[in-house]
């Protein structure tokens, strides 16, 4: 039974109130010495105390897609194949140009939190040694006949730690904020990508490639952007990509757009940070050296040539503004970098009412421009 399904749900809902009205029915009626009716009303009351844990973490997991699966649940998960030594650029020597197609075979997501159009495949990546499920949600615009020459900007989403894949449409409901703004022409028709994040049981990969350990910089940079291209009609340079995140998610997002300008022009950042050891689950902020790769303000502090790329950061005071500023304060044209200040909490809920303007400022950075002839769009 699936974590986040609604059976399990409504099963630990049914499970909760049988174990209310239990003591109600049997607390007079249970027989024995006085040791064992004081036990047997324990083990009741205990009873009841726990399904209902169960139903609020339910809920509260459900509402903000912390824990997509029971492995992600157990820190059980283990999604790495190898972890190669792939060299700074992520590559292991290999052009982007050279890799081998990635066909894979689409399905429906059955979550019912996804709501509608989401797709789901499994992808194991040729390069990184991850394997892991990647959803995708097609703009309005793809399936129309005059676009069937229009190749689609991109945008990777990812969650923040722990985090499922599924939160960004579960839980953000990006999709349905987005759908009536791309169809009205208000934002680009992105294609939508979210791939797993949570890869190596209860520790924080910080979208880091670690040789022995994890490539999940190269998983998201390299693997699931080759996915995308070989399978649907995306654009294949740096001016139609784009990856935004919240919180872990968020460092991630900044760090692998300042990293890699040649895959992503543009990068946001909401309630995130810049030195991975502020997530203690952090693998990168385990070691002085890899807190240093992986910090996007250090990456911009040591660029010899200033990347051209573009950053969007959102946060509260202590909660990811000051990170916005350092950026912005270290960023050299043609790197540019938008901090906002927000007064939210550190939550999904925040997160949600910023899909708008955050989907706004990326329409402005890629490469799909409105008003261009669906065939020219693209190119």
């Amino acid at each position: 039974m699936s974590l986040t399904g609604t059976p399990f749900f409504v099963t630990s809902i049914v499970l909760a109130a049988v174990a209310v009205l239990l003591p109600l029915a049997l607390w007079s009626r249970v027989r024995g010495p006085a040791l064992v009716r004081g036990a047997v009303r324990l083990v009741m009351l205990g009873f009841a105390q726990a399904t209902a844990l169960v139903v609020v973490f339910v809920a509260v997991n459900n509402a903000n897609g912390l824990y997509g699966s029971w492995d992600d649940l157990l820190g059980t998960g283990d999604h790495v194949e190898a972890a190669a030594d792939l060299g700074k650029d992520g590559m292991g020597g290999v052009r982007f140009a050279d890799l081998p197609k990635s066909r894979v075979t689409f399905r429906r997501a059955t979550d019912p939190l996804l709501g509608e159009g989401v797709h789901v495949t499994d992808l194991t990546g040729q390069v990184s040694g991850v394997r892991g499920e990647v959803y995708v949600w097609l703009p309005p615009q793809y399936d129309e006949p005059a676009y069937r020459n229009t190749k689609f900007p991109v945008v990777e989403l990812l969650p923040g730690y722990p985090g499922s894949a599924k939160a960004w449409f579960g839980t953000l409901k990006v999709q349905e904020q987005l759908r009536p703004m791309m169809e009205s022409g208000e934002v680009a028709p992105f294609i939508l990508v979210a791939p797993r994040t949570t890869l190596l049981g209860r520790v924080d990969t910080g979208c880091a490639n670690i040789p022995g350990r994890i490539n999940a910089d190269s998983w998201l940079s390299v693997d699931v952007r080759k996915m995308v291209m070989d399978n649907f009609r995306a654009m294949n340079r740096p001016e139609g990509w784009a990856v935004a995140g919240y919180s872990a998610g968020g460092h991630c997002a900044a760090k692998l757009a300042v990293a890699h300008p040649d895959r992503y022009r543009a990068g946001v950042s909401l309630s995130g940070y810049n030195d991975p050891a502020a997530e203690k689950a952090s693998l990168a902020g385990r070691d002085e050296e890899l807190r240093r790769a992986n910090d996007p303000l250090s990456i911009l502090d040591s660029a010899t040539t200033p990347p051209r790329t573009a950053l969007f950061v959102s946060g509260a005071r202590g909660d990811g503004f000051e990170s916005g500023q350092a950026l912005r304060s270290a960023a050299k044209p043609p790197t540019t970098v938008d901090v906002v200040e927000i007064g939210g909490a550190h939550d999904t809920g925040e997160w949600r009412r910023q899909v708008p303007d955050v989907f706004f400022w990326l329409t402005r950075q890629v490469g799909y421009e409105r008003g261009t002839t669906p065939s020219a769009a693209g190119r």
